[in-house]
C-alpha cells in the first residue's frame, strides 16, 4: 500500500512529461496565402507541412469555408486510403497529389467557376505530433466582352433646363465587377450637381459573372458639337494587374438657335462680270438652320423667299448690297446679314478715227482705242493676225502702202478670263499710182497672133487705166481690185511690130509702163524675096551657059521668032528704067524691034 501510494505521484509526472512533449511537437502547415485564376481553367494549391512522424501515422484532409462561413471537407486521405468527398461542388473536378511523403501535397480543381472563389483549408493531422491547418483563398477572374456605347439618335437642344441623356455603355460577363469611367474629350467625367448625371447599374448574371451599365446625362451648349465622348472600362486580371478597354467614340447632334447669318457667292469662283449667271446662297448658324429664310437687294427693293437665288446674265445694276434676313421658328427672332455684290464690266471698245482713216504717203497717223472698265485693261493693236504694238495709241509713220489695211484693237481686263472687247480701224494711204510688176515688157509674137498684156498698181483713190498703141490706138480695158491690187488687161491680135502704153494716173500722180512687141511675119517675106532672086540669077547664068556652047539654038543668020516650028529660039525682053524704048534680044544678042 505504502509502495503504491509512493509510485502514484511519479506515474503522473511521466504522463505530464509526455503530454508536454507531444504539445511541443506539433504539425507545421505552409500554404499561400492567394491563388489566382481564370475562369474555366485549373487551379492547384500547395499544401507543404512538416512532421517527424512518418505518414503511417499521419491524415491530411481538404476542406473549404462557404460563402455563409460553414466548414464542408471533400477530400482526405491517409497511409491506407484516399476518399473524395460526395455530393459536394467540387466532387467531379478536384484530385490531390502526393502521398506527403515528401511534405507537400497538392490540391487540383478543374474548370474553376465562380461559385469556386473561396477559402480552402489543409488540415493534417499527426498520432504523436498533433494537429496542423493552412489557409488558401482562391480568386477567380473573367475577362469581360467588349464594352459598347450607344449614343442618342435625336438631337439635344441647349433650351432644355435639365440634363440630357448622351448615351449608354455597356459591359458584359466581367468577373470581379467591372468599373465604367465616360470621357468627354480625354477628359474624364464626374458627376456634377444640375450639369452631368451619371447613373450606373448592374447586373449579375446566371453565371455570376457581372454586367455593368452606366448611363450618362449632361446639360449641353453649342460647343459639345464637336466633343467626343467614350467609355473606359477598368478590371483586375491575375497577378494584382488592372486592364482597360475603351469603347469607340461618339459625337452628338446638338439644336441650338442662330446667331449670325452668312451670304455667300457659290457661283462663279473668283470675280464677276456683265453676262456671269450667279448663284447667292444665305444661311443662319443655327442648327437646324431656320427655314424661314429671305433675300433681298437693297438698291432694287426686290425679294426672294428662299435661301438661294439664281440670277442669270447679271448687269451692272445687278451689283450692290444684298441682305439676308433668318427667322426663328420658335422665337420669331429675326437675325440679318449682308454682302455686296460687284460686278465687273468692260465696255465696247472705242477707236478714233472712227471707221476709216486716211494718210498721205511719207506721212503719219495716230490712231487711240480704249474701253471702260471697272479692271485694269491691257490693249494689243493686230494686223493680219500679228500683234504690231501695245498701248492705246497707235503710231503708224512714214506711211506707204503697205501701211494701208485693217487694224484690230484689243482691249482685255486680265484680271478675268475672256473678258474683252474688240475695235476696228481700216488706214487708207493717200498717194500716187505705183506699178508693182514691170516683169514681160519685151515681147516677141508672131503675126495675127493675140497679145494678153496686164498693168498692176497700187494707189489711192482708185487709179484710171488707159490703153494705147504707138501707131495711135486705144485698147479697151478689164480691170479689177485685190487686196487694194488695181489690175487692168487688154487682148488683141498683132500684125507687125509696136509699142504698148499703159497709162495709170490719179489726182495724185501718173505711173506708166511700156510694152516692145515684135512681130515674126515681114523677116520671112524679106527671106523669099532673096531666095527667089538667087534661083533667078542661077537659072540665067545655066541658060547663058548653054547658049554659048550652042546648046540652044544656031548662032547665024536672023531666027524668025514667031515660027511656031524654031521652037528653041529664046526670047528675052530687057526694059530699062531710062528709056521708053523695049528691045528684044535674041539669043544671038541682036537687037530687034518691038514690032518683031
Amino acid at each position: 500500500m505504502a509502495v503504491r501510494d509512493a509510485a502514484a505521484p511519479l506515474l503522473v509526472g511521466l504522463l505530464l512529461l509526455c503530454y508536454t512533449w507531444r504539445a511541443s511537437a506539433e504539425v507545421t502547415v505552409n500554404t499561400e496565402d492567394r491563388v489566382e485564376v481564370l475562369r474555366g481553367q485549373m487551379a492547384q494549391i500547395t499544401c507543404n507541412f512538416v512532421s517527424d512522424e512518418g505518414i503511417g501515422g499521419m491524415t491530411i484532409e481538404w476542406f473549404y469555408v462557404t460563402r455563409q462561413g460553414e466548414k464542408k471537407k471533400i477530400y482526405s486521405q491517409d497511409s491506407s486510403m484516399r476518399s473524395v468527398e460526395s455530393r459536394t461542388q467540387f466532387t467531379d473536378r478536384i484530385s490531390v497529389n502526393g502521398t506527403g511523403a515528401t511534405g507537400i501535397v497538392v490540391l487540383t480543381i478543374n474548370n474553376v467557376q465562380v461559385e469556386d472563389e473561396v477559402e480552402f483549408i489543409c488540415l493534417v493531422k499527426s498520432l504523436t505530433e498533433g494537429t496542423g491547418e493552412g489557409r488558401t483563398n482562391l480568386k477567380v477572374f473573367e475577362i469581360p466582352n467588349f464594352p459598347t456605347i450607344e449614343g442618342v439618335q435625336t438631337g439635344i437642344s441647349v433650351l432644355q433646363d435639365s440634363p440630357s441623356k448622351i448615351g449608354t455603355c455597356e459591359v458584359k460577363n466581367g468577373y470581379p465587377k467591372p468599373q465604367i469611367i465616360w470621357y468627354k474629350n480625354n477628359t474624364p467625367l464626374l458627376p456634377i450637381l444640375d450639369e452631368i448625371t451619371i447613373v450606373p447599374s448592374i447586373t449579375m448574371e446566371s453565371s455570376g459573372l457581372f454586367s455593368v451599365r452606366s448611363e450618362l446625362r449632361m446639360k449641353v451648349v453649342k460647343e459639345n458639337k464637336d466633343d467626343e465622348f467614350y467609355c473606359e472600362v477598368n478590371f483586375p486580371a491575375p497577378g494584382g494587374e488592372t486592364r482597360m478597354m475603351e469603347t469607340e467614340r461618339i459625337n452628338i447632334t446638338v439644336y441650338y438657335p442662330s446667331t449670325a447669318v452668312k451670304m455667300w457667292v457659290e457661283s462663279p469662283k473668283g470675280k464677276i462680270k456683265e453676262g456671269d449667271s450667279v448663284e447667292l446662297h444665305c444661311q443662319d448658324n443655327g442648327n437646324p438652320p431656320s427655314s424661314l429664310i429671305a433675300i433681298k437687294h437693297i438698291q432694287s427693293d426686290t425679294n426672294w423667299e428662299e435661301d438661294m437665288v439664281m440670277l442669270h446674265k447679271v448687269r451692272r445694276q445687278d451689283g450692290g448690297l444684298y441682305e439676308c434676313i433668318s427667322t426663328d421658328t420658335d422665337s420669331f427672332k429675326e437675325v440679318s446679314g449682308n454682302m455686296t455684290l460687284s460686278i465687273n464690266y468692260l465696255e465696247p471698245a472705242v477707236v478714233e478715227p472712227k471707221g476709216v482713216a486716211f494718210v498721205v504717203q511719207g506721212e503719219e497717223l495716230k490712231a487711240m482705242c480704249n474701253a471702260l472698265s471697272s479692271l485694269s485693261t491691257h490693249t494689243a493693236w493686230l494686223k493680219d493676225g500679228l500683234q504690231i504694238s501695245t498701248g492705246h495709241i497707235l503710231t503708224l509713220k512714214d506711211a506707204t502702202f503697205d501701211t494701208a489695211g485693217t487694224y484690230d484693237c484689243v482691249v482685255s481686263a486680265n484680271e478675268i478670263q475672256d473678258m474683252q472687247t474688240n475695235g476696228t480701224l481700216v488706214v487708207q494711204v493717200l498717194g500716187p499710182p505705183q506699178i508693182i510688176d514691170k516683169n514681160n515688157v519685151e515681147l516677141e509674137k508672131r503675126v495675127d497672133e493675140t497679145v494678153d498684156l496686164s498693168c498692176s498698181a497700187r494707189a489711192f483713190p482708185t487709179p484710171n487705166f488707159i490703153w494705147t498703141t504707138s501707131d495711135g490706138r486705144n485698147l479697151e480695158t478689164k480691170s479689177e481690185e485685190i487686196d487694194g491690187v488695181f489690175r487692168s488687161s487688154v487682148q488683141f491680135p498683132v500684125n507687125s511690130d509696136v509699142t504698148v502704153f499703159c497709162n495709170v494716173s490719179n489726182e495724185y500722180g501718173v505711173a506708166a509702163v511700156t510694152f516692145n512687141i515684135k512681130t515674126q511675119g515681114n523677116g520671112v517675106v524679106i527671106a523669099v524675096i532673096i531666095v527667089c532672086i538667087l534661083l533667078l540669077a542661077i537659072l540665067g547664068s545655066v541658060l547663058y551657059f548653054l547658049y554659048k556652047k550652042g546648046k540652044i539654038c544656031g548662032r547665024s543668020g536672023k531666027q524668025d521668032l514667031t515660027k511656031e516650028t524654031n521652037k528653041d529660039n529664046i526670047v528675052v525682053e530687057m526694059k530699062s528704067d531710062n528709056t521708053e524704048e523695049a528691045v528684044l534680044l535674041g539669043v544671038n544678042g541682036e537687037k530687034q524691034p518691038l514690032s518683031d
